[in-house]
């Protein structure tokens, strides 16, 4: 299936998974190594939002800077926008199967992206990414997950993230923890209602 291009100035959720359900991360260096390449071929083109790493999948919302904003070589050809996300994929998985002694296509067929196009889908996913260790069990309290853009909020540190337009989307720091803890509470109550057995 063909993959829409990338259009500056528009925000996207984009997100993959291992080939065959595989493993993208199998430990602590892999993650580590996947947020370095991020910093060095994204901030270019995009701005980040939220991610968060999973052993076997990603998500990453970011917006593509506008075209004034973007470097020369970008501006006069758009439907090259994608070649820092080619080029970060490629250098992972060559990084991957080098250590791991494996062969092959790491990632599962094209990246995945949907166009964010309105401020509530916007925030829904910031929330629905930040919980998602939570949602498939890796741990029991998302906000303890190290792989993931939500600790990087609740300090003051520098990062890749656009931190500052993603809080004014929640109004503030104190809005934006508390619209995930009432996510939370949301989803604990789902899983309980499914676990019912009538």
């Amino acid at each position: 299936m063909k993959q829409e291009l990338f259009e500056p100035g528009n925000y996207y959720h984009i997100f993959n998974r291992g080939n065959n359900k595989e493993n993208l991360f199998k430990e602590k260096e892999n993650y580590i190594y996947f947020l370095q390449l991020m910093e060095k071929y994204l901030p270019e083109i995009c701005n980040i939002y939220s991610y968060c790493l999973l052993p076997n999948h990603f998500h990453i919302l970011l917006k593509i800077k506008e075209v004034s904003e973007l470097p020369v070589s970008y501006q006069k050809a758009e439907k090259r926008i994608h070649q820092p996300f080619s080029n970060m994929f490629n250098a992972y998985t060559k990084a991957i199967n080098k250590r791991y002694n494996r062969t092959g296509s790491l990632f599962q067929e094209h990246l995945h992206r949907i166009k964010v196009d309105t401020e509530e889908y916007f925030k829904n996913l910031v929330l629905y990414i930040h919980l998602n260790p939570e949602k498939h069990k890796i741990i029991d309290c998302f906000s303890s997950y190290d792989y993931s853009s939500y600790k990087a909020y609740l300090n003051k540190n520098e990062s890749l993230l656009n931190k500052s337009e993603v809080v004014d989307y929640f109004d503030d720091i104190s809005n934006f923890i508390i619209c995930h803890q009432d996510r939370k509470i949301r989803l604990e109550l789902i899983n309980e209602v499914e676990k019912l057995d009538y």
